[in-house]
């Protein structure tokens, strides 16, 4: 099976040791987003976790003890992005993560490194023309430690616009352009161009639609064929996406980017970072009499090892 690490928190930049201290216990307890009281407990074992999917913008804290996961496949998202601490409070240097960008795909392969240039939002201070350049400016310093750059366009969800009101959806024109542009970039760059969960608008321009966690993707990062299962973690209507399961919680990525849908404010972030045990099994809080635990059913979606070329 495919665990992500996460699409609700950046682990690897805030939680790091208590991930490595997940591997070392063998096991892992989610609550429910939605309901509290439901925990699902995960076994942290290669027999059935095939993969992990890891989205940062800070791999550092993870890479000097990558060892310990060499019996894993990974997958990993790197954000980096052109805004300053007016809309990423606490993001870190770019310069400093490019580098450390190498660091992971001289470790794991550019192959399973994925660089994501998300989302894109225009506004005064960040015009398409600064976007082509600061793009640009990226791909050039990270040709050959990834083959992959992935875009999308800022999504006003609820929490976006109270937490960050004066953002705007990027209008259609803006669109087209950048993601022409964008695409020409990266081809020169080595870089297929990705778009995520935006539709099949980019796709008549060359834009690779398809999704970003297909079962080519996991399977190119394996080496090995896959056999997904049917799932509702499938993403419906907007691309191909095999989403797998999340271990990560909301409310409790320190970056505090204006834009992030997985933060509803950015002081109960900040509380549940500060009250995070490292040695918990849980990534916020701890066991509660009231749990409802259940063992998530299982396996390895390796398919006999048959191998895939890359």
């Amino acid at each position: 099976m495919i665990l992500r690490a996460s699409m609700r928190t950046d682990i690897p930049a805030f939680y790091a040791p208590w991930f490595y201290n997940r591997l070392q216990a063998g096991f892992v307890c989610v609550r429910g987003p939605y309901n509290p009281r439901q925990v699902t407990r995960y076994r942290l074992s290669p027999d059935v976790v095939d993969l992990f999917v890891f989205c940062t913008k800070n791999p550092a804290p993870m890479l000097d003890r990558l060892q310990e996961l060499s019996a894993y496949g990974q997958y990993w998202f790197v954000t980096i992005t052109p805004y300053g601490p007016e809309i990423e409070p606490r993001a870190p240097d770019k310069r400093r993560v490019i580098q450390d960008f190498w660091r992971l795909s001289k470790a794991v392969g550019p192959h399973r490194t994925a660089w994501r240039y998300d989302p894109i939002l225009i506004s005064p201070d960040y015009p398409v023309e600064r976007h082509l350049a600061s793009f640009a400016g990226m791909a050039r310093q990270l040709e050959g430690a990834t083959h992959t750059a992935i875009i999308s366009f800022i999504d006003i969800y609820q929490k976006v616009r109270r937490n960050f009101p004066e953002a705007q959806e990027v209008e259609e024109n803006h669109r087209i352009t950048l993601g022409r542009e964008l695409l020409a970039i990266a081809r020169r760059r080595g870089m297929v161009l990705k778009a995520c969960a935006e539709g099949d608008a980019l796709a008549p321009l060359g834009v690779d639609c398809s999704g970003c966690l297909t079962q080519s993707v996991y399977e190119s990062a394996l080496g090995q064929a896959v056999r997904l299962p049917k799932s509702p973690s499938v993403r419906p209507g907007a691309c191909a996406c095999f989403m797998g399961q999340d271990i990560g919680a909301y409310d409790s990525c320190g970056h505090l980017c204006r834009y992030c849908y997985a933060n509803s404010n950015p002081a109960a972030a900040q509380r549940n970072l500060l009250a995070h045990d490292p040695a918990s099994p849980f990534l916020l809080g701890g066991p509660r009499p009231d749990d409802l635990v259940r063992d998530a059913k299982q396996k390895s979606w390796l398919q006999g090892g048959q191998q895939i070329l890359l």
